[in-house]
């Protein structure tokens, strides 16, 4: 008679080959073969969860000392990196800023998704190429939307009709942020949220309820943006999230036909500003036809080769490297 402890440490061994070491508990619960192991599938994909589920199954019925296997999934709660992506005042290309943000830092290995929290106002839908592409629901909770550019994201644009007004008060738009935040993300360790501009009953939810790890703030360089733009500043450091730096958007025009520069926002007022308040500045992204053209057409600048990329792809590395420190590496 085969012995049930050295038969049961065998199909333990088996178990971890099967499932790569993320089994535990193992219990013949009878006489006869009825086996128990627990599967714990943290950081897994939705997707990938029944397969490796199968295999397991498939591998222990192949024992000879069981005839049937139960199987319970557990998984920890993941804690995700929330970059926060806002702005004192509207119209200074913060959804820009978060969209190729998103695919620059996707680029640099980050397995990155995007919320668009502009609750009134979304605009990702088209800056990502999916506009009316709805969400699909995993259980209780959002799949978020996939896309060319590797980024999955969820916005109320995907869930209202194109050009519907979304006229919530701000309880609503708090469940609505929430529903967002806490999707089926799946292996996405971080998220850029592009918050809407001010610092009204989004901000505060999304700091209270999803803390962010740290924000970046997007201004024009003239003193009016840049006034508004202290006042995001100053609701983030009073809920003690980290400020990881100032960008200033629209920066310097270059003249396609002269390629002479101006600048109609005038010039270096955010770098300024971070200088004085001892932050971090992250970099200027001019103001280009080419950004606005790929932009309005669902095609984020960093996600291709044309030197328009290059101001994001140039931010991306430092709040890289900002992650980096962060975590310790």
């Amino acid at each position: 008679m085969t012995d049930p402890s050295a038969a049961l440490a065998r199909l333990s061994d088996t178990a971890a080959a099967l499932s790569d070491g993320r089994t535990s508990g193992l219990r013949l619960l009878d006489d006869k073969g009825l086996l128990a192991v627990v599967l714990d599938v943290s950081g897994l994909a939705v997707e990938d969860r029944k397969p490796l589920e199968d295999k397991l199954r498939a591998g222990l019925l192949a024992e000879p000392e069981v005839s049937e296997v139960r199987i319970a999934m557990t998984a920890e709660k993941k804690s995700m990196t929330i970059i926060a992506v806002g702005s004192g005042k509207g119209g200074v290309g913060k959804s820009t800023l978060a969209a190729n943000l998103a695919v620059a830092l996707g680029r640099r290995g980050v397995k990155v998704g995007l919320v668009d929290a502009d609750i009134y106002g979304p605009s990702q839908p088209r800056l990502m190429d999916s506009e009316g592409v709805k969400p699909e629901a995993r259980g209780s909770k959002l799949a978020p939307v996939p896309n060319a550019f590797g980024v999955p994201m969820l916005s109320t644009g995907q869930i209202a009709e194109p050009g519907q007004a979304i006229a919530w008060r701000g309880p609503m738009a708090g469940r609505a942020l929430e529903q967002l935040v806490d999707a089926s993300w799946g292996d996405i360790d971080t998220l850029v949220v592009d918050l809407p501009p001010g610092t009204g009953d989004v901000q505060l939810t999304m700091i209270q309820k999803h803390k962010p790890a740290g924000a970046v703030i997007v201004s024009t360089p003239q003193d009016l943006a840049l006034m508004d733009a202290t006042r995001a500043i100053s609701l983030f450091e009073q809920a003690d999230v980290p400020i990881i730096g100032l960008v200033e958007n629209m920066a310097g025009y270059i003249c396609p036909h002269c390629g002479e520069v101006s600048d109609p926002f005038g010039s270096g007022g955010a770098e300024a500003a971070a200088n004085t308040m001892g932050l971090d500045f992250l970099g200027r992204i001019p103001l280009s036809m080419g950004i606005r053209l790929a932009s309005d057409g669902g095609v984020p600048p960093a996600a291709g080769t044309d030197p328009a990329g290059e101001p994001f792809h140039a931010i991306a590395a430092k709040i890289t490297a900002w992650l980096d420190a962060r975590k310790g590496k």
